[in-house]
């Protein structure tokens, strides 16, 4: 058994826990199938057996599952994870048919419809998608069925993937205002160094998303069936803390893990965000994987957005790069190229040249017309 330590001291306790109304559950790969050798359909059912517990005690889940391509490898008998795109999509498209049955069975035993939900970075990223790709979600646990979500990999091309199925977790929950991200996984948790390396290293019992030393504490992928490994989780921590989710990377081999989560047991690794839920809109521009632009700010503009909140003005830009339209997302840089913050920006590119540095009472003689005052308005508008 390893020594469990605390790094810094989370923003929500484990007991709090119990109180949480939404979560988002994702299962990897190398949990789901016997090392690439098929789904294991027992190991499942007792998965699905706590989920229905928890939606028994009010949870509203979504569940993030991984495991289509481990699947079509499966039953095409391929030992080794292919390693041009459209093996990969074949793979999905053939082994999706039987993660989605899979669920669907174990589910119906405890009376639960499920309905599948494929998405693409690019649903994410356009506006009107996200918008419509959340309504459905939420209709969908308004009347009491279980969303089973994955990237679309039979679609999906490098430009539009999330990279992982963490970082999905993460935007999903950012999406329906989770307060909970259960990341499960093969290890028991977030250790101080590899436990395959060390194996009397602490495992971090808590902390918050913006501890330094978590950076330190991550590792590799190592099955060869998933994209992921610690590292994707702990950024996938915080990507969902922007959106005031706490995160449990948990072991998903460990007896009853669900119901000891919710009962607030030390299981795993909680990382908690630094602030609470931030407005819709806002929350859709922090997981914003596609901006169009970048601009540069000047030290009064990134003190002002910073200690004041205000809204951008044309007065603080400095140079524009790239090209983007009105109300597209562009990412706002220091002089030193660090991002200070993103938005939806109110001129396109070529607007924006012009009257970059320039007051707004002259953004109408420059242009002709004066469309906002503020270039980024500050509700359309997040720190990074």
């Amino acid at each position: 058994m390893n020594k469990a330590i605390q790094l810094t001291k989370p923003m929500v306790n484990r007991a709090q826990i119990q109180t949480t109304k939404r979560w988002v559950i994702k299962i990897g790969s190398a949990l789901l199938t016997e090392d690439g050798n098929g789904l294991k359909q027992d190991t499942l059912a007792i998965w699905v057996a706590q989920m229905a517990d928890l939606i028994k005690a009010g949870i509203e889940l979504v569940i993030v599952s991984s495991g289509a391509v481990a699947e079509g490898m499966s039953r095409m008998g391929w030992r080794t994870r292919p390693d041009t795109l459209h093996q990969l999509q074949a793979a999905a498209a053939i082994g999706q048919m039987g993660l989605i049955r899979a669920y669907e069975v174990c589910f119906q035993v405890h009376g639960r419809h499920t309905a599948q939900i494929l998405l693409t970075r690019d649903d994410l990223t356009n506006r009107i998608r996200y918008l419509n790709a959340r309504s459905t979600l939420k209709t969908l646990i308004d009347l009491g069925v279980v969303p089973i979500v994955n990237e679309n990999d039979t679609v999906a091309t490098d430009e539009l993937r999330f990279g992982d199925n963490d970082t999905l977790g993460a935007l999903i929950a950012n999406l329906i205002e989770a307060d909970v991200l259960v990341l499960l996984t093969d290890q028991d948790g977030l250790f101080e160094q590899d436990p395959r390396i060390n194996p009397d290293s602490c495992i971090i019992s808590s902390t918050r998303v913006d501890d330094l030393k978590l950076d330190a504490c991550a590792g590799g992928s190592v099955t060869g069936l998933g994209r992921g490994g610690m590292i994707t989780k702990i950024r996938a921590a915080r990507l969902a803390a922007r959106s005031g989710t706490a995160t449990v990377i948990a072991p998903g081999r460990g007896q009853d893990v669900l119901r000891r989560i919710q009962r607030g047991e030390p299981v795993g690794t909680l990382i908690t965000a630094i602030q609470g839920p931030q407005a819709a809109r806002k929350r859709w521009l922090a997981g914003h994987l596609q901006p169009h632009g970048q601009i540069v700010i000047d030290a009064g503009a990134v003190k002002r957005l910073r200690e004041t909140g205000s809204s951008l003005l044309a007065v603080g830009v400095k140079e524009v790069k790239g090209n983007f339209q009105r109300g597209e997302v562009v990412i706002c840089l220091d002089e030193q190229g660090k991002e200070v913050a993103r938005g939806l920006i109110n001129y396109n590119s070529q607007e924006t040249m012009l009257i970059m540095g320039q007051n707004t009472v002259k953004i109408r003689a420059i242009l002709g017309y004066l469309d906002q005052e503020e270039l980024i308005h500050r509700d359309n508008l997040v720190l990074a």
